[in-house]
């Protein structure tokens, strides 16, 4: 064991080296969570009083309490998330402020692969490509949250790295599909690491003797990324059975491991207290739809059980019009 915000912890420091590898950076920073290292991406891309473009339904807008304006002072514009998670790239370019005494500096883009709230859909390769290309002509950085970036990796058949690749700074998490207990890391150029890992230590996350969480992502790096196929066939799986119950599922948009669906009658939390009752774990997102993920430890023995008690806190209208 060594203290990690002295550089000093073995484990920390591979498990920092074998993630820069797997997304080709120069160097990489240990964080406790993906909304910590979000915040210290933008701590270390921006200034206070920077403007951020992120996406209308991007997890660092909608789901990180509003950090980049309370912690890190930074102006957030949102651009309508098209269908893929990305954006009208025109329009990127028409949101990046002039040189306007009165206006803020249009500094960052963020990205989010796979995207959370549209349900783990993917942004590709050729796509991330043109979206920073229009950021860097306009003079931005870029920054992705890749929470979930091996998935995305997987459902498009290319490497973390290539997807990482035309962007400045990229995060993933280790407690998703990964199944760590805990931690996230944030992956750049190593002058943006350095600068990164002085942010990490104002927010209060420097971990010391890290090392023991530090194993476990380890573990997640090198034997769990292989197993994620069975999480997208699960989530398939479980798509198709939602939408023979008569749910709004467009089993076709399934790339990942998130289905999201409409909740009858809109309450969503009533539906997701009626399905704790049975045993059924689901979020419950913007407008009425919920959230329903597949990952380590959940079989498709398990995904037809959870359809059967899915069934039970349907509306009977529902059942019998799907049954007739």
């Amino acid at each position: 064991m060594g203290d990690d915000v002295f550089g000093e912890d073995p484990t920390v420091n591979a498990l920092e080296m074998e993630a820069a590898r797997r997304l080709g950076k120069e160097a990489a920073l240990f964080v406790a969570s993906g909304t910590m290292g979000n915040l210290v991406a933008l701590l270390t891309h921006c200034e206070a009083g920077d403007e951020v473009l992120v996406g209308d339904q991007a997890h660092i807008f909608q789901r990180e309490v509003g950090a980049a304006a309370r912690v890190a002072g930074l102006m957030i514009s949102t651009l309508p998330n098209e269908s893929d998670g990305g954006f009208d790239p025109e329009r990127v370019r028409r949101m990046v402020r002039g040189s306007d005494l009165h206006e803020p500096r249009t500094r960052l883009l963020t990205l989010e692969n796979t995207h959370n709230y549209l349900g783990g859909a993917v942004l590709s390769v050729a796509r991330t490509r043109a979206l920073t290309a229009v950021a860097r002509e306009m003079g931005l950085r870029i920054h992705l949250d890749g929470a979930r970036i091996f998935n995305a990796a997987l459902a498009v058949d290319a490497s973390a790295a290539e997807l990482a690749a035309s962007c400045d700074s990229v995060g993933f998490c280790l407690s998703k599909g990964l199944a760590a207990p805990v931690g996230s890391l944030l992956c750049g150029e190593a002058p943006f690491i350095e600068r990164a890992r002085k942010h990490r230590k104002m927010l209060g996350g420097g971990m010391r003797q890290a090392g023991v969480l530090a194993a476990a992502g380890l573990v997640a790096l090198r034997e769990m990324v292989s197993r994620l196929a069975a999480d997208h066939a699960n989530a398939r799986r479980l798509a198709w059975g939602l939408a023979e119950l008569g749910l709004p599922v467009d089993v076709e948009r399934i790339q990942t491991n998130i289905v999201v669906v409409p909740v009858p009658g809109g309450d969503g939390r009533a539906f997701q207290r009626a399905l704790a009752e049975r045993g059924v774990l689901a979020t419950v997102i913007s407008g009425g739809r919920a959230r329903f993920v597949t990952h380590y430890g959940i079989e498709g023995q398990d995904v037809d059980e959870a359809l059967s008690r899915v069934e039970a806190v349907l509306p009977e209208r529902l059942v019998k019009d799907v049954a007739e």
